[in-house]
C-alpha cells in the first residue's frame, strides 16, 4: 500500500513537471526568436546601411512595404544584394512573424514596468452625460452647465454636491431638466449620480474590449475616484494609434440632411442676424424697398454669353466681418478671410461658403470663423431646435486646388444609433461604389429590429441624403436610392487600412456613453523595463542562492532536498503564470521573492518536527513520517491564513497590488505542494533505496 501511494505521488509529480515544462516552452522559444529577430534585424541594417532601430519598428508593426520601399532606394546595393536583403526581409515578415506571434500570445506576459507601454489617466466627461440625459434644454440651463463645468476645473470638487450647489444658488429645481417633474432635488441627484456611475462602468467595460481587439496583452484597466479611469497598457507599439481608439467616442448616428428649402431660411436668418448687427436692414426688407422704389430690374442679357459671370475671391481681414463685438483670438494671428467679392456686405455669412459639387463647403481658412459664427449664443438662439451644423470627417480638395470643408444641415435627432449594431467588419471597396474602389472600408450590419427601422427609414426617405455621423462628424452621406431592408450600411472615407480597423473595433466594442479627456499620459522606455528585469532576476536570484545556502549548512543532506523542492516551487509558479496568461510586473516578482522565503519556512517547521522525533530514539523511517503528520498541521494553517490576506488584497486592489497578490497565491500553493508532498517523497524514495540508520538533517 505504501509503495503504491509512492508510485501515485511520483507519477503525479512527473505529470505536474511536464504540463509545466509545456506551458513554459512558449515562453523559451520566443525569448529565442526575439534574439534571432535582433540579430537578423542587425544583419539587415548593416548589409544595407539603413537605420536599425527604424527597420526594428517597422517589422515589429508589419509595414512590409515600408521595409522594402527603403531598401530599394538604398544606393550602392547591387541587384544580388538587395534580392538578398528583400530575401531576409520577406522571412522576417512571413512564416517567422507569424511564429513569433503565435509564441508570443502563449508566453509569459510582462506587466508596464518590465516591457514598457503607455499608462494614461482619462476623466469621463459627467458634464456632457449629463447634458444627454437634460429634457427640455434651454440657455439657462446652458449657463448652469457653463457654472458647473468651471468649478468642476478643480480636481477636488465633487460632481454631485456641483450640480446640487449651482442650481440651488439660482432658485431652479434639477426636476426641471431631469428624472421626474414631482422629484426632490435629492432624489434626482440620486439619478444622476446613478448614471454617472453607470456611464464609468460601461466605459471600463468597453475601453477592456477595445483594447483586447486592439492586441493588448493583459491592459490594467481601472476606476480612479468618481471621475477617471487608469489605463495601462504594456508593450504598446503606437502610442498615437492606441490613444485614438481609446479616446474615440465613437457614437454612431444616422442623421437626414435637411432639405435644401430649409436649410437655405437657415442660412438667410443668419445672415439676416449679422447685417441688423452691422447695422443693416434684413436683406428681404432691402430687396422690398429697392422694388418699390422701382431700383431693381432684370439685367440685360449679353450675347453669346451662356452663363453669369462668377464672382472673384478677395482676402479680407475677419475683423472686417465682425467689427469688434466678436473676440477673435481664437483665429491666431492669422485672421484673412477669403471672400466672394461684392457679396459679404450684403451676405455675411453666405459669403464665407462655396458651392462644391452639390454640397456646401467651407474654405479652409474660413472654417475657424464659421464655428466662431455657429458657436455664438445669439446664433444658436437662431438656429432652430430640430436642426444643427455638422463637419464632414476631412477636407475635399475643390476643382480650384483649394481644400474646402463640407458643412452640413441635418436633422438634430437622429433617425438610427449605433445600439442596434450587431457586426463591424473591415472590407475592400467594390466596383459598386466608385469612390472606394480598392479602399478600405467599414461593412455594417444590424440586428433585426435596426434593419427594420432602417428599412423604414430608406423607404420612407428615398430621394433624400442620409449622412452617416461618428462623434458629430459626418463621414458622408449618400442619397438614398431605394429602400434597404436588410439593414446593412458602409462607411467609406478611411485613410488606411489600420483606420478602417480601429473604427470596426469601437463601432463593434461600442460607444463610450460620454466623452473622455487625457489628463495624464506618460510612456515607459523598454530600457527602464529592461533594467527592471535585470535588477528583479538579481534580487530573485541572491534571495534563492542565500536560502539554499542557508539550508545546505543547516540541515546539510535534508537541505538538498528542500532546496530541490524550491527550485521545484519556482518552476510551477511561472508555469501556472504562463498558463493563465498572467502578468509578471515588479511587485509580482516581490511575490515570489517573498514565496521563496515561505516555501523555505514550511519545510524548517517540517524538518525541526523530525528532529524532535528522531530525539525520541524513533526509526528515521518512523521519524520522518511522524514529522510531515504533525508538521502539516501547523504549515496549512499559517499557509492560508496568508491565502485569505493574498485574496482580499487581489480583490480589493489595484493593478501592483493585484500582480503581488496573484504569485503570493500561486507561489503558497505550490510551496504547499513541494514541501508536504515533493520532499516527502523524496525521503521516501531516499529510505526505501538505501534504508538509513542515521539521517543527516
Amino acid at each position: 500500500m505504501k509503495k503504491r501511494n509512492i508510485t501515485f505521488r511520483l507519477g503525479m509529480t512527473v505529470f505536474l513537471m511536464l504540463l509545466a515544462l509545456y506551458y513554459l516552452y512558449p515562453t523559451y522559444q520566443y525569448s529565442n526568436l526575439e534574439k534571432t529577430q535582433g540579430s537578423q534585424i542587425s544583419s539587415l541594417a548593416a548589409k544595407t546601411a539603413l537605420s536599425e532601430i527604424d527597420l526594428t519598428r517597422a517589422i515589429v508593426e508589419g509595414r512590409s512595404q515600408d521595409v522594402m520601399d527603403q531598401i530599394n532606394a538604398v544606393e550602392g546595393l547591387n541587384d544580388e544584394e538587395k534580392s538578398a536583403a528583400l530575401e531576409q526581409t520577406q522571412y522576417l515578415l512571413g512564416d517567422f512573424a507569424d511564429q513569433l506571434d503565435q509564441n508570443r500570445k502563449k508566453s509569459l506576459k510582462l506587466g508596464l514596468d518590465l516591457q514598457g507601454g503607455m499608462r494614461l489617466v482619462l476623466e469621463v466627461d459627467l458634464v456632457e452625460l449629463t447634458r444627454q440625459l437634460a429634457k427640455n434644454k434651454d440657455t439657462r440651463f446652458d449657463s448652469l452647465m457653463a457654472d458647473v463645468t468651471s468649478i468642476l476645473t478643480d480636481p477636488r470638487a465633487d460632481f454631485d454636491e456641483t450640480i446640487l450647489q449651482v442650481f440651488e444658488a439660482e432658485n431652479v429645481r434639477l426636476s426641471r431638466y431631469f428624472h421626474e417633474t414631482q422629484a426632490s432635488n435629492r432624489q434626482v441627484l440620486s439619478y444622476l449620480s446613478d448614471e454617472a456611475d453607470n456611464a464609468i462602468t460601461r466605459s471600463l467595460e468597453i475601453l477592456r474590449n477595445r483594447t483586447d481587439q486592439f492586441g493588448v496583452s493583459e491592459p490594467n484597466i481601472v476606476r480612479q475616484g468618481k471621475r477617471r479611469i487608469v489605463v495601462e497598457l504594456p508593450g504598446v507599439q503606437d502610442p498615437v494609434r492606441a490613444r485614438g481608439l481609446i479616446g474615440k467616442t465613437a457614437l454612431l448616428e444616422f442623421k437626414l440632411v435637411v432639405e435644401p428649402d430649409k436649410a437655405a431660411e437657415v442660412l438667410e436668418d443668419i445672415d439676416d442676424f449679422l447685417r441688423r448687427e452691422r447695422g443693416l436692414a434684413p436683406l428681404a426688407d432691402t430687396l422690398e424697398t429697392a422694388a418699390a422704389e422701382g431700383e431693381t430690374e432684370e439685367p440685360a442679357a449679353v450675347e453669346g454669353e451662356e452663363e453669369a459671370p462668377v464672382a472673384k475671391d478677395q482676402v479680407i481681414d475677419a475683423s472686417e466681418l465682425f467689427g469688434g463685438t466678436t473676440d477673435l483670438t481664437s483665429l491666431g494671428d492669422d485672421t484673412s478671410l477669403v471672400v466672394a467679392e461684392g457679396i459679404i456686405d450684403e451676405h455675411p455669412f453666405y459669403g464665407l461658403l462655396r458651392n462644391v459639387g452639390d454640397a456646401i463647403a467651407v474654405i479652409k481658412q474660413n472654417r475657424r470663423t464659421v464655428d466662431i459664427i455657429l458657436a455664438r449664443p445669439a446664433i444658436r438662439e437662431i438656429i432652430p431646435n430640430d436642426v444643427e451644423f455638422l463637419w464632414a470627417n476631412e477636407a475635399i480638395t475643390g476643382p480650384d486646388g483649394n481644400d474646402y470643408w463640407n458643412l452640413y444641415v441635418v436633422n438634430a435627432e437622429p433617425e438610427i444609433t449605433g445600439q442596434y449594431l450587431t457586426k463591424a467588419d473591415v472590407e475592400i471597396g467594390s466596383g459598386n461604389s466608385p469612390g472606394s474602389e480598392g479602399q478600405a472600408v467599414v461593412s455594417l450590419a444590424m440586428n433585426r429590429q435596426g434593419a427594420r427601422i432602417f428599412s423604414r427609414i430608406t423607404g420612407a426617405n428615398v430621394g433624400r441624403k442620409l449622412a452617416i455621423v461618428l462623434d458629430d462628424h459626418i463621414y458622408m452621406a449618400p442619397v438614398i436610392r431605394v429602400k434597404i431592408p436588410d439593414g446593412r450600411a458602409i462607411i467609406e472615407g478611411t485613410d488606411s487600412m489600420d483606420e478602417a480597423r480601429d473604427l470596426a473595433i469601437v463601432l463593434q466594442a461600442g460607444a463610450l456613453p460620454a466623452p473622455v479627456e487625457f489628463l495624464e499620459e506618460r510612456t515607459v522606455g523598454p530600457s527602464l523595463g529592461a533594467d527592471s528585469i535585470a535588477q528583479g532576476k538579481f534580487s530573485a536570484l541572491l534571495s534563492f542562492v542565500l536560502v539554499c545556502i542557508f539550508m545546505l549548512i543547516y540541515y546539510r543532506f535534508a537541505g538538498i532536498l528542500a532546496n530541490i523542492a524550491l527550485l521545484l516551487n519556482l518552476f510551477f509558479l511561472m508555469a501556472v503564470l504562463a498558463g493563465f496568461q498572467g502578468t509578471l510586473t515588479m511587485p509580482g516578482i516581490a511575490g515570489i521573492i517573498l514565496t521563496i522565503g515561505m516555501a523555505v519556512d514550511a519545510n524548517v517547521l517540517i524538518y525541526e518536527r523530525i528532529r524532535e522525533e528522531l530525539r525520541t530514539g524513533k526509526t528515521v523511517k518512523a521519524s520522518i513520517d511522524a514529522g510531515y503528520a504533525r508538521a502539516t498541521v501547523t504549515v496549512l494553517d499559517a499557509n492560508i491564513t496568508t491565502v485569505i490576506a493574498a485574496i482580499v488584497l487581489y480583490q480589493f486592489g489595484t493593478g501592483p497590488i493585484k500582480g503581488f497578490a496573484l504569485t503570493l497565491m500561486i507561489g503558497i500553493f505550490a510551496s504547499l505542494y513541494t514541501a508536504l508532498i515533493v520532499t516527502h517523497l523524496l525521503f521516501d524514495l531516499y529510505t526505501q533505496k538505501f534504508a538509513p540508520q542515521k539521517l543527516s538533517i
